[in-house]
């Protein structure tokens, strides 16, 4: 039986998967290793905006969360892939149904903000 979790409890520790989950960069990294391993250049050239550092210590977090794999080849230059492990490849399912309902409901959105006054 697995233990249970109620995020709005202060101290549980299902917010902090949460917190990693819903970090700037996390979405679009795991998006972006879905169809497969890629190296660090591929990664920040397909997510846009993303700096090095950003995108190094995404990495660095998501690998120690176990939601990424580092695969070090041993080759001259040196080579270094990124892959979704299985508890990664997980994630996809609800990120994809975020990812659906956000573009889904852009203009309502939009059209909300526009209703704000501007401060």
């Amino acid at each position: 039986m697995s233990k249970a979790y109620n995020v709005m409890a202060a101290t549980c520790p299902s917010r902090t998967v949460l917190h990693r989950i819903g970090a700037r960069w996390t979405v679009f990294v795991v998006n972006a290793l879905a169809d497969g391993p890629r190296r660090f250049t591929e990664l920040k050239g397909h997510i846009r905006g993303i700096t090095p550092k950003a995108l190094t210590e995404t990495l660095r977090s998501l690998e120690a969360d176990g939601l990424i794999s580092r695969h070090d080849h041993d080759e001259n230059p040196p080579r270094v892939e990124y892959a979704l492990t299985p508890l990664g490849r997980s994630l996809l399912i609800p990120l994809r149904a975020v990812r659906l309902w956000a573009e889904e409901h852009v203009p309502d959105i939009e059209a909300a903000r526009s209703r704000q006054p501007v401060p």
